[in-house]
C-alpha cells in the first residue's frame, strides 16, 4: 500500500492504524513534561525534592504522565552545566539514547529528542530518530536547537556562529535530513556547511513524510525558520499580558500561514508552583528562588546567553534570572489548583495550543497536577480524561 507516494508495508500500516502521534489529538490543549533528563530538571535552586537523572525516576515519571494522558515529553540537550553549588544540568542524559529508552517504557505520548545541531551530523540523527520512531511505534518527534552554549560548543571543538548564521546552518541540516526521510534513491546535496554524495537512507520513518519538528526561535530569522522548517514553534510569553499574546500566537501563525502555506502548533514553556492557596505558592515560590537559588549558576547562565553588559535594564535582567531559578524562564502558573487551571484556560484562550511544564519539586508537583488540576481542566472542556484502559494498563507496569 501507498500513503502519498511512500510504499508502506503491512507491518507499518498495522502500526500506524493503531498509533497516532499524541500531538496532532483531540485535546484542545496539550502538555508535555519538559527537563527530565537532566539534573534540576528546570529549578536553579537547592531545594530538597528537585529531579535528579536516575533512569528509575525517568521511567517513573515519564510514565505517570502517559498515563494521565500527557502529550509530549522533550528532554533538554545539554553537554555540561552551568557551574555555582548545583553545576545546574551539569549532570545530563543523551537526548536521542534517552528518547529511546522513554519509548520503550511508555505507550502514547509523543517522545522526543533535543538536538543542537552544531553537535551531531544530520545522517546519524537521521538514523537515529527513524531507529525511535520505530521503538515507539510512530511517536517520535525531534527538536531543534541552533547552539548557543558557547562552553559546550567549545568541547566539540566548534565555534559559535552569528545568529543568523546558525539558522542558515540548521536549514541545510534540516534538508539534509528531510531527504534521507523521504527519498527512495540515492541523493547528492552541495551546500555551504554539508556536501552529500550518494546520500542513503532505510528504513523510512513510520510517520510519513516524517516525524514532528519543533522549534523555538524567537527572533524574525528564527520565526521564519520555525514557520518553514518546523510543525510546532515556542513562543515566549512576557509578563501577564493575554493581549500582547494573544496578538503574538496570530502573528506566528498568519506567518506560516501567508508565507509558506502551513499551518503549525504554538507552544509555550511554563514552570508550575501549585499550593494550597495561591499565597502559600507564592510563598513557595520566593523561599526556594531568592532564599534557596543558585545565583551563581544564574549569572554564569545569562551571561552566557549575553543578557548582561546593559542588554537589559538592571531591573529587567534581575526578573530575568528570578524566573530563570523558578523554571528556565518559563510563564509562571503559580497558585491553588483552581488558579492554576484558570491560567491555563487563559493561555488556551489566546490560541496556544499546548505547553510544556515543570516543577520545583518535579514529582511531587507533577502528582499534584495531575490529581487536582488535571480534572478542573477537563471539566473546562480543555481536555478529554484519558482512557482508563490506558492509564490502567500504564500503571500496571509502573
Amino acid at each position: 500500500m501507498t500513503i502519498g507516494a511512500t510504499s508502506v508495508t503491512a507491518d507499518q500500516l498495522d502500526v500506524l492504524m493503531s498509533h497516532s502521534n499524541a500531538l496532532q489529538g483531540a485535546n484542545r490543549f496539550k502538555l508535555g513534561l519538559f527537563g527530565l533528563n537532566v539534573d534540576n530538571a528546570c529549578a536553579i535552586t537547592t531545594i530538597d525534592g528537585v529531579f535528579h537523572p536516575t533512569w528509575n525516576n525517568v521511567k517513573r515519571l515519564t510514565r505517570m504522565a502517559d498515563a494521565a494522558g500527557f502529550e509530549a515529553l522533550v528532554p533538554v540537550a545539554r553537554w555540561r552545566g552551568f557551574g555555582g553549588v548545583t553545576n545546574f544540568n551539569g549532570a545530563c542524559y543523551e537526548t536521542f539514547t534517552w528518547a529511546a529508552g522513554v519509548g520503550g517504557a511508555t505507550e502514547r505520548a509523543a517522545v522526543f529528542a533535543t538536538s543542537h545541531v552544531p553537535t551531531i551530523h544530520p545522517i546519524v540523527a537521521a538514523k537515529q530518530a527513524t531507529t525511535i520512531d520505530h521503538i515507539t511505534g510512530g511517536r517520535f518527534a525531534l527538536n531543534v536547537v541552533c547552539g548557543w552554549f558557547e562552553p559546550e560548543l567549545e568541547m566539540f571543538g566548534a565555534t559559535i556562529m552569528e545568529h543568523d548564521e546558525r539558522y542558515a546552518y540548521a536549514t541545510e541540516w534540516l534538508e539534509v535530513m528531510k531527504q534521507l526521510w523521504t527519498a527512495e534513491e540515492e541523493f547528492d546535496y552541495s551546500g555551504r556547511y554539508f556536501r552529500i554524495r550518494r546520500g542513503f537512507h532505510q528504513p523510512k520513518p513510520i510517520q510519513r513524510p516524517f516525524p514532528p519538528i519543533m522549534n523555538a526561535g524567537g527572533s524574525g530569522v528564527g520565526r521564519h525558520f520555525a514557520a518553514k522548517y518546523c510543525d510546532m514553534i515556542f513562543i515566549h510569553i512576557k509578563g501577564q499580558d493575554m493581549e500582547t499574546a494573544r496578538k503574538d500566537v496570530d502573528e506566528v501563525r498568519l506567518l506560516a500561514r501567508k508565507e509558506y502555506g502551513r499551518e503549525i502548533q504554538v507552544w509555550a514553556n511554563c514552570y508550575c508552583v501549585i499550593g494550597d492557596t495561591d499565597a502559600d505558592a507564592l510563598k513557595f515560590r520566593e523561599w526556594y528562588v531568592r532564599e534557596k537559588g543558585d545565583w551563581q549558576a544564574v549569572d554564569n547562565l545569562v551571561r552566557i546567553m549575553g543578557l548582561q553588559s546593559g542588554v537589559l535594564p538592571k531591573e529587567q535582567l534581575e526578573g530575568a534570572k528570578y524566573h530563570f531559578i523558578a523554571g528556565w524562564g518559563g510563564y509562571p502558573l503559580v497558585g491553588s489548583p483552581a488558579r492554576v487551571a484558570d491560567d491555563i484556560n487563559k493561555l488556551a484562550s489566546v490560541g496556544l495550543d499546548g505547553a510544556l511544564l515543570s516543577w520545583p519539586r518535579y514529582e511531587e508537583g507533577l502528582t499534584r497536577f495531575i490529581d487536582e488540576v488535571m480534572p478542573l481542566i477537563q471539566q473546562a472542556g480543555l481536555r478529554h480524561p484519558a482512557s482508563t484502559k490506558e492509564a490502567q494498563r500504564t500503571t500496571q507496569r509502573v
